[in-house]
């Protein structure tokens, strides 16, 4: 991966004669030919901190933000503006480095800062979009600051990956959604989940896909922003259950014995009668209960703990099991781990890809899995990408992981080719 040590520079307080920071963003794309990512982020509850501490503390917050992602993405090509609590930040280089400067950004802000004997803890949502082929610079920063703001409306997720579709704005995206279900071009595709000992299949995530029409293929990030935006939140994640239930119900009897994981969100938990609904979902399909995980995030329970674990307790009695997506990020309070009905915890993909590197987010991984053997859940590790990663989830105890190591979110023919050689290594020669 190719490196260049340059540091942010801020819009105020400037040396005279320097450049001014739009010009540095117009150089760095000018010199990028192999790409350029966005990335817009702001810290949560910033005005909270103002109200509490008073605007000098909160102008030191923000001058120890700046200096917090100066470092971690020093050895990065970017180049930033700051206004006022909201940092642009173009990044220079394909499209894995750009990932692994979001990756850097929101780690630099996940430790609380010492501001004048204070401990502050602050959050962040991040805006990511990737620089199409002759896109306008500033249709660029105007894509990643419109999926900043779906970020901060979002109810766990801590960043929002703007659509890669040629500058075509989320309003675009939301009116084409009104009618891309009638089409039939919203899709699931299945991501293996693949047991870390015997290295065997035993199940698989539904995932989200919205085949558009003119702008190809658009991952889960890009179709939940635009649901929302049009309002059919509530309609796609209908869609998007009962299409990944019927499609894993009718697979051959390689794939028979594979779990499907389906997301429920907090819409869905809040409509009542949710377990009703969805058990009839299950029936409707025609396939068994027990081979149905519903996987929720932390967002979706938080506001109503009581009721989230008697709805997914009812699940549970049912026969489906139930996952906690995305440990790790957002809320991430044990007391509550500790309380609900559940079978499975998803470990983050960004605490599973920072713990090889990281010796202290090695810790916390060796103590979420520890917790979670404690309680007799098993664990699913999520974005594993490398053997590394592999060997030590192995080694620490974690059960299950997914993620590109093993395979991409595959269509059914591409998912029962797999399976199948998987098997086949299985059978005694």
């Amino acid at each position: 991966m190719e490196r260049h040590s340059r540091t942010m520079q801020r819009a105020a307080g400037r040396r005279r004669g320097e450049r001014t920071p739009s010009e540095e963003q117009q150089d760095l794309v000018a010199a990028s030919a192999d790409g350029v990512t966005a990335i817009t982020v702001a810290p949560t509850s910033f005005e909270i901190v103002n109200a509490a501490y008073g605007r000098t503390t909160g102008d030191q917050l923000v001058d120890a933000i700046d200096q917090r992602l100066s470092g971690a993405l020093a050895e990065y090509r970017s180049a930033a503006v700051r206004s006022g609590a909201t940092f642009t930040i173009l990044v220079g280089g394909e499209a894995q480095i750009g990932d692994a400067a979001v990756d850097a950004t929101e780690r630099a802000l996940e430790h609380p800062f010492q501001i004048d004997g204070e401990t502050i803890q602050l959050g962040a949502r991040i805006g990511v979009a990737r620089m199409s082929e002759e896109e306008p610079l500033d249709q660029l920063l105007r894509r990643a600051a419109e999926a900043l703001a779906y970020a901060r409306a979002s109810e766990g997720a801590t960043r929002r990956i703007a659509a890669d579709g040629r500058g075509v704005s989320l309003a675009a995206l939301a009116a084409d959604l009104h009618r891309a279900m009638e089409r039939q071009e919203i899709d699931v595709r299945f991501q293996p989940q693949v047991h870390l000992i015997d290295g065997q299949i035993t199940g698989v995530e539904a995932l989200a896909r919205w085949q558009h029409p003119r702008l190809g293929v658009l991952g889960a990030d890009t179709l939940l922003a635009a649901a929302d935006r049009a309002g059919l939140g509530v309609a796609l994640s209908d869609h998007v259950q009962a299409l990944a239930l019927r499609r894993a119900a009718d697979w051959p009897d390689a794939l028979s014995g594979l779990r499907v994981a389906v997301n429920v969100t907090a819409t869905d938990l809040s409509r009542t009668p949710f377990v009703s609904r969805f058990l009839a979902r299950v029936h409707e399909a025609g396939i068994a209960p027990g081979r149905v995980t519903a996987e929720v995030t932390e967002g979706a329970m938080i506001d109503n703990l009581h009721a989230a674990g008697t709805a997914l307790a009812a699940l549970r009695a049912a026969g489906c099991r139930v996952a906690l997506d995305d440990f790790g990020t957002g809320y991430s309070s044990l007391s509550y781990v500790a309380r609900l009905p559940l079978d499975y915890l998803k470990i983050d993909r960004s605490l599973t890809q920072a713990a090889v590197s990281d010796a202290r987010d090695r810790v916390v991984m060796q103590g979420v899995l520890a917790i979670a053997k404690g309680l007799g859940l098993e664990t699913i590790a999520e974005g594993v990408e490398t053997e590394a990663q592999r060997l030590l989830l192995a080694a620490r105890g974690c059960t299950l992981y997914q993620g590109f190591l093993c395979a991409e979110p595959l269509d059914d023919a591409a998912l029962i080719e797999l399976v199948s050689k998987d098997r086949e290594r299985e059978l005694p020669r």
